[in-house]
């Protein structure tokens, strides 16, 4: 993993483009874009995916595999923290003396000069990217945006609008996000992580209210989240508007009806607004709460706000519907703190009714598997029925001796409820052996989990046809 660096700024004429990792979430939108604003787009990646062939169908050309002849031609390079010390195209890129841009400097030298939302939080800051984006397209704005995940309803992370407006996920796990000139601050939650960047605590609630205190005009901010609490006194921006269940939050939810989806009374200025949304579980009203409290920071009325947040319908791996085989559902989850799981299986267990829940978790990264394995294991048994773990997803980390998805499984109070399987085929395989019509398997985590879905649906093919022939 390189260390990060944000002094090596955008050249004012950035020239051809070069995107190492071009596929990932956020890299995709920003090379969309930086295409779309007409600028010569190139790029690598380890594996040829549906976002790279869309990128390719932009005219971008995009290389598989790392490799230092994949820079021949490239003017300024754009990177993440994420790339290996010794990528090749790092190297050859910094022996040419080119200039190599961390993404989030690309993304506000893109987004420099507009009146930028900035949505940031530990948990739940793509579906609310999400929410902002399809509210303001609902009421006929037209947004630039960049999202960490595909707008289901919209198929694309990114777009360049005509609008003032530009809506961003701002990344907190490296402290990229107080980069951005931000206008309007969207804090979802200040739930500590990335304290292998941050190295205490403390350390990640500063670079919050760092970020926080930087926006020109508002910052919205939960009122119920614990760590948000923690910090909302040392914010200094002109306005401030929380969100969320207290009783004196700006913009106010009661009366949940919880359930395949979620519907809730939203209160602001005194005046009660009920709201219909489109997908389940109480994080996802807090994430509308917060989504329509920007609305009304941009000047949108909160009935034409609300109305328009509750056309959101979801992005690509938050709870996302795969497949049905026999009456067992499979879905697709990025969940991968024990936060982020416990919303998500709430939000599963309101949809499933008296079916079952059995999560395929793959724990992400080494020291948060290590720090958090007893965290991961209360929120999995408390919630799931049967569970499964497969072998950590690294990321940017190196292997840790003894750190294995083993120690999640082990801290299960009920054994019984937990395997531990390291190849996925046979973890596919176990999962269609358990299922039963009306259950929820949920493959979960931030890595590629979601690459195991063609031979979960596959397997559970093959239990059902085993089973009609006994």
């Amino acid at each position: 993993m390189i260390k990060t660096d944000f002094a090596q700024k955008m050249p004012s004429e950035p020239g051809t483009v070069h995107f190492v990792g071009i596929g990932g979430a956020g890299m995709s939108g920003i090379a969309s874009l930086f295409a779309s604003a007409g600028h010569t787009v190139t790029g690598s990646d380890i594996r040829d995916t549906a976002i790279v062939a869309a990128l390719r169908d932009e005219g971008i050309t995009i290389t598989i595999g790392h490799d230092a002849r994949a820079v021949d031609g490239a003017d300024t390079v754009v990177v993440t923290g994420a790339i290996a010390e010794d990528n090749p195209e790092y190297l050859a890129a910094k022996a040419a003396g080119l200039p190599v841009v961390h993404r989030a400097v690309a993304l506000a030298w893109l987004s420099s000069g507009t009146r930028l939302v900035a949505v940031a939080g530990a948990h739940g800051k793509t579906t609310s990217t999400g929410m902002v984006i399809e509210g303001l397209l609902a009421l006929d704005r037209s947004p630039s945006f960049v999202n960490g995940g595909i707008i289901r309803s919209l198929g694309v992370s990114s777009a360049a609008g005509t609008d003032d407006v530009f809506v961003v996920e701002a990344d907190e796990s490296d402290g990229s996000f107080s980069l951005y000139d931000t206008a309007i601050a969207l804090i979802t939650n200040v739930d500590p992580d990335h304290l292998d960047h941050f190295g205490s605590e403390e350390a990640f609630l500063d670079a919050f209210v760092h970020f926080a205190s930087k926006a020109r005009e508002l910052v919205v901010i939960s009122s119920d989240d614990p760590g948000a609490s923690r910090i909302l006194s040392r914010i200094t921006a002109p306005r401030v508007m929380t969100f969320g269940r207290a009783d004196d939050a700006d913009v106010r939810v009661t009366d949940l009806d919880l359930g395949p989806t979620a519907s809730f009374t939203l209160v602001h200025a005194g005046v009660s607004h009920r709201v219909a949304l489109a997908v389940p579980g109480v994080h996802n009203v807090l994430n509308a709460a917060g989504a329509v409290t920007v609305l009304i920071g941009l000047g949108v009325d909160a009935r034409a706000a609300a109305d328009a947040v509750a056309t959101f319908a979801g992005t690509e791996r938050r709870f996302e519907p795969r497949g049905d085989v026999g009456g067992v559902r499979v879905f697709d989850d990025f969940a991968h703190h024990p936060t982020e799981i416990r919303a998500a299986l709430s939000a599963a267990r309101d949809a499933v009714g008296p079916g079952r829940l059995i999560p395929i978790f793959q724990p992400h990264l080494f020291s948060r598997t290590r720090m958090l394995a007893q965290e991961f294991a209360d929120v999995l048994e408390s919630l799931a029925d049967e569970t499964i773990v497969v072998p950590v997803y690294g990321a940017r980390q190196d292997p840790e001796p003894g750190v294995t998805g083993e120690l999640i499984t082990e801290r299960f109070a009920d054994a019984s409820r937990a395997r531990y399987i390291d190849d996925w085929t046979e973890a596919s395989r176990t999962a269609a052996a358990i299922a039963r019509p009306g259950d929820f398997v949920i493959p979960m985590g931030g890595g590629d989990i979601y690459l195991i879905i063609p031979t979960l649906l596959a397997e559970l093919e093959r239990a059902q046809a085993s089973s009609a022939l006994r």
